[in-house]
């Protein structure tokens, strides 16, 4: 991959099915591997498995790899918009990038898994319902960044995840510094194609917006495929018993 062009490898790493010994140990390694990022999804339950195996928290564990980690970027993939008050979401984030030496991305989505809310007393409502709070949320968690004291150590980036082609595009265009998708290589190119025409009406450049993508990709023609689709960071996902073979392989592909 010698004239390939340079991208980042990532890893979502599931907080679930285990004990936090054994997830301390994972991010630990990931980032001893050299990774370029680590994430936790944000939900109350396991997502597979034992409905109800051991499952943590993503907030306070992001608290935790901010100070156990040392190269990686880290955030939520992603933080549900409606499970915090935004502006107590923005003060969070900023407690943890300052922990972290600005290292923090926030992660940011609509929502989707239905047991959360049930179970802790959110309304699910509609996907459109979803849609219009984490647009409402967007400006006042931005507002509120900009009034902390201290606000951010670094950058701070916002990721949005999603790929509904006329709002949560959209909003990527207005508010994100990043967009992760979990799409095939050909709707990644397609949507990454409609998000750079949202970019374009609004008169902003879509090289401002990094593109990330949940994968899997087991061979150096499947990473060269989605290089070639745009893709500039991969998020792969580690799970319990937290075998790192194929984020060693995509590794090493990124540094040859």
């Amino acid at each position: 991959m010698g004239n390939a062009k340079p991208f980042k490898v990532g890893v979502t790493i599931h907080p679930q099915q285990c004990t936090i010994q054994e997830l301390r140990a994972a991010w630990r390694h990931a980032d001893e591997l050299g990774v370029d990022s680590i994430w936790f999804w944000d939900h109350f339950f396991p997502l597979y498995g034992n409905p109800n195996g051991n499952h943590f928290e993503c907030w306070t564990l992001l608290a935790a790899v901010a100070l156990d980690t040392k190269v990686a970027q880290i955030g939520p993939m992603v933080t549900c918009a409606g499970y915090r008050n935004p502006d107590m979401l923005a003060s969070m984030a900023a407690t943890v990038d300052q922990l972290s030496g600005g290292r923090l991305v926030l992660g940011l989505g609509a929502g989707w898994f239905e047991r959360d809310y049930d179970e802790y007393g959110y309304e699910f409502g509609e996907a459109r319902d979803r849609v219009r709070l984490l647009r409402d949320y967007l400006p006042r968690i931005k507002e509120r960044i900009k009034k902390l004291h201290p606000g951010p150590a670094g950058p701070m980036p916002i990721l949005i995840a999603g790929g509904g082609e006329l709002v949560m595009l959209r909003l990527v265009a207005e508010h994100g510094q990043m967009w992760n998708s979990i799409a095939s290589v050909e709707d990644f190119r397609h949507k990454s194609a409609v998000l750079d025409e949202h970019c374009r009406r609004i008169g902003r450049d879509p090289r401002e917006i990094e593109r990330t993508a949940n994968v899997t990709v087991r061979s150096e023609k499947e990473v060269e495929e989605w290089l070639e689709a745009g893709l500039q960071h991969f998020v792969l996902r580690l799970a319990q018993p937290f075998d790192t073979k194929a984020l060693e392989r995509v590794l090493r592909l990124r540094d040859s």
